[in-house]
Parts: C-alpha cells; sequence; structure tokens
C-alpha cells in the first residue's frame, strides 16, 4: 500500500474512482479539471444551476441531489409555484432558496462576476439563500475559483496529515476552527506539490474517496 499523502498514493484515488465510475461531483472530474483551469463565464440560468445544485447536496448523496436537481432545473422555465416544486422535493427552506435564486439569477449572477478577489466571492456568495461558509466553497469550486470545500470529511483527514489526534473535538460542520484549517490548508499544500494538480481538484477527489471509504479515517 502506497504511503498517505504521496503522489502514487493520490494517483491510485483518482484512478480507482474512474474505474468505479464515481469520478463526478455535479460534473465529471475532467470537465471540474478544465474549469479550475479556464473558469467560464456562466449565464445567469447556468449560475442558478450551479447555486441550486449546492443548495440541494447539502445533506443529501450525490446521486439523490442530482437526480432531483435535474427535475426541478427542467421545471424552473416554466414557472411553477412553490407548492408544486415541494412536491417533488419537499423541504420548504431548500425549495424558498431554490426559488429565489432562480427569479433573482440576473442579479446574483451579475454581482458575483462583478467581485474582483477571491474574498469578495466568497463573502459574496457566503450571503445567497441558504449558502452558508463552508458551502460556498463547494459552489466556487464549482463556478471554477480554485478552493476547496472543508467539510467534515475534509477536516478529518487534516487531522490525520497533521498526526494531532487532540484536534479531533475542534471538527465542526457548521463553524471552520482556524486550527483545522490550517492543518486542512497545509495537507492541501502539500498535495499539490507532489502532484502539480489544483487544490480544487485535490479537494473533490478527497471528499469522493472518503465519501466511498477509498480512505478510511
Amino acid at each position: 500500500m502506497n504511503k498517505m499523502f504521496s503522489k502514487s498514493w493520490f494517483e491510485d484515488l483518482d484512478s480507482n474512482l474512474r474505474k468505479m465510475g464515481l469520478d463526478s461531483d455535479d460534473k465529471s472530474f475532467d470537465e471540474i479539471k478544465e474549469i479550475l483551469s479556464c473558469p467560464p463565464h456562466l449565464s445567469p440560468e447556468d449560475f442558478a444551476s450551479s447555486v441550486s445544485y449546492v443548495i440541494l447536496a447539502g445533506g443529501f448523496s450525490q446521486k439523490t441531489a442530482k437526480k432531483i436537481h435535474k427535475i426541478l432545473m427542467e421545471k424552473m422555465p416554466e414557472n411553477p409555484s412553490t407548492d408544486d416544486l415541494l412536491k417533488i422535493f419537499n423541504n420548504k427552506n431548500k425549495i424558498n432558496a431554490i426559488v429565489k435564486i432562480w427569479n433573482n439569477r440576473k442579479v446574483f449572477c451579475d454581482g458575483f462576476y462583478k467581485c474582483l478577489s477571491l474574498d469578495d466571492k466568497l463573502n459574496y456568495l457566503q450571503k445567497l439563500p441558504h449558502i452558508g461558509k463552508i458551502t460556498a466553497n463547494h459552489l466556487a469550486r464549482n463556478l471554477g475559483e480554485n478552493v476547496v470545500k472543508y467539510d467534515i470529511w475534509i477536516q478529518r483527514l487534516g487531522v490525520v496529515y497533521a498526526g494531532k489526534p487532540e484536534l479531533s473535538k475542534k471538527i465542526d460542520n457548521g463553524k471552520l476552527d482556524k486550527d483545522i484549517k490550517k492543518v486542512c490548508d497545509d495537507m492541501f499544500e502539500h498535495l499539490h506539490q507532489e502532484t502539480s494538480l489544483p487544490i480544487g481538484y485535490i479537494d473533490v477527489v478527497l471528499w469522493k474517496s472518503l465519501q466511498n471509504h477509498l480512505i478510511e479515517v
């Protein structure tokens, strides 16, 4: 078995996910890599779709989120009522957020692309309906920004990388602790140096590997 956090270890994870047909988030691994290399300027509709996917993905499997997302996005141009959408996905808070995003898609999209710095973009995304600090990073990565989503899986792996099990008590999927962020950032910088890949791409491979138990923490 390859040593954890080495180039060969990471490449084996990437290869195994592809062989298992698990090489995707809302897009395929290759599409994610391309987007991170050359971020697109999305239309308001595509922007709203990306935001909606991240809203749905929180607390659900990727397979479930993608299925519901596809059905909802097919319905949105028809201007369905909230009640109609609730028949598809019975979560009032998330549906209300998705409807608000869709109805104001041009304003929200234009606002994002007016932001010049990464910090400004992340702060802007955090203010969108049903998007928090951690999900803002997930959304930003899906929009082409080279950032990571510090979800609970990645936080746990960062603690393993640091070799500091005492930090486990600071893991929090709602509020990112500064010490946890530091060990995660150190891990991503190390793997970036090992592989020369964007940290956003490294993030999605690690995240999928953790979810599917190719990495046990």
